[in-house]
């Protein structure tokens, strides 16, 4: 496999710092991708070249197991990535008034980014939490039973005037 070269250069030794420490060893990728994606925020096909070429594994495996967990981003996102659940509690429950509601006060629809990329958008198979459902989810922490009113002051609480 050909060595590529990451476009970002501003993090470049960090990631093979990071790549260090797991070559050769079994079991390591998905931790190695985690940490390849805290640095850059997404996993760019740069990257996952690098880390293939590095970690001496196929690039189609690591492509499987990125298209797999939902946890790893293969494009940027905004400063604040909003997840909505589209599981059957929360569409029944109103999941279109959510994407409604980030449509007209945001100009956002699921897989974008606002201009100023403070916020971006997706949609996300059940999130396991239905009894609270319409559910959003930002960062690690989940939010039920959401209202307009409710979206409104947390997305306030994340930076949106």
């Amino acid at each position: 496999m050909k060595r590529t070269v990451i476009k970002d250069k501003e993090n470049y030794h960090e990631l093979d710092n990071v790549l260090a420490k797991y070559k050769g060893k079994e079991g390591v990728l998905i931790k190695a991708l985690q940490e390849a994606q805290e640095i850059y925020g997404y996993l760019s096909r740069d990257v996952l070249v690098h880390i293939a070429y590095e970690l001496e594994v196929p690039l189609s495996e690591i492509y499987s197991v990125v298209s797999f967990y939902s946890l790893f981003k293969t494009e940027p996102s905004g400063k604040c990535h909003v997840e909505v659940c589209s599981g059957t509690a929360c569409y029944v429950k109103g999941l279109k008034n959510i994407l409604d509601y980030f449509e007209d006060e945001l100009s956002l629809k699921p897989g974008e980014m606002t201009k100023d990329r403070k916020f971006s958008l997706s949609t996300v198979n059940c999130v396991g939490a239905c009894s609270a459902a319409p559910v959003i989810k930002i960062g690690d922490e989940l939010f039920g039973d959401i209202t307009n009113q409710s979206l409104k002051q947390i997305l306030e609480k994340h930076g949106h005037e």
